[in-house]
Order: C-alpha cells, then structure tokens, then sequence
C-alpha cells in the first residue's frame, strides 16, 4: 500500500469520488469521505496520515486489482483497502468528520441515505 501514497492528489480524489459515486455506493463513497475529511485534520499522527493517503491512493489509482467498471465488483478492492485504512485509524475519527462525511452524501444522493453499515463497523 506504501506505493500507493504516491498516487494521491486532492483533486483526482474528489475527480473520482464525483465521478463515480453513484456506481461505487454509499458505503464506499462514506469510506472515502471519512478518511478524507480525517486526513485534514492537523493533529493527525504520521503513522495514520500515511495509511491514509495509501488507501486513498490506491481508490484513485485506475489500475486496482479488481477493474471498477467490472459489473456489481468492480468497487469491492476498493472498499477493502479504504476499510482496513479505516479500521486502523478509527480512533481517529470524531463526530465532526462523520458530520462532514454525511453531509457531502446528502448533497450528493439526497436524504435518503445509510450510513450505519459503515458507522457500526467504527
């Protein structure tokens, strides 16, 4: 995963994230958005900084292990690396960035969205 800090930008993350949400789901796309929003924060240890910006980096990489237009899996790789980046800086996230999270999915999907898979696992 070391190698794919280096393919993290803010802005292909968000190019992504916009682009494929619909097709990625609401897990994923949370998954994202927590690690993101997690990552702007400045007291941040370098240890989860660095697994974070690995997993994000792999999610924007174009060539996973599993292509992210492959019909109904194209989107599982993506979801087990952003979720072991998640297990392992959890501590790390607060309310505040599960607000932020959830408010960027309501401005994408609407209302009508669940997050709790995603929050029971944190």
């Amino acid at each position: 995963m070391d190698e794919m800090e280096k393919h993290y930008s803010e802005d292909r993350f968000w190019e992504k994230l916009k682009k494929f949400a619909l097709k990625a789901g609401h897990s994923v796309v949370y998954t994202a958005l927590l690690l993101y929003y997690v990552l702007q924060k400045p007291d941040l240890p370098a240890k989860a900084r660095v697994t974070i910006l690995a997993a994000l980096g792999y999610f924007i990489f174009p060539l996973d292990l599993i292509p992210d237009l492959a019909a109904g899996i194209g989107y599982t790789d993506d979801l087990g690396a952003l979720g072991v980046a998640l297990f392992q800086v959890a501590i790390h996230i607060d309310e505040n960035v599960k607000s932020k999270a959830r408010a960027k999915l309501v401005d994408w999907f609407g209302d009508d969205i669940d997050t709790s898979d995603v929050d029971e696992k944190l």
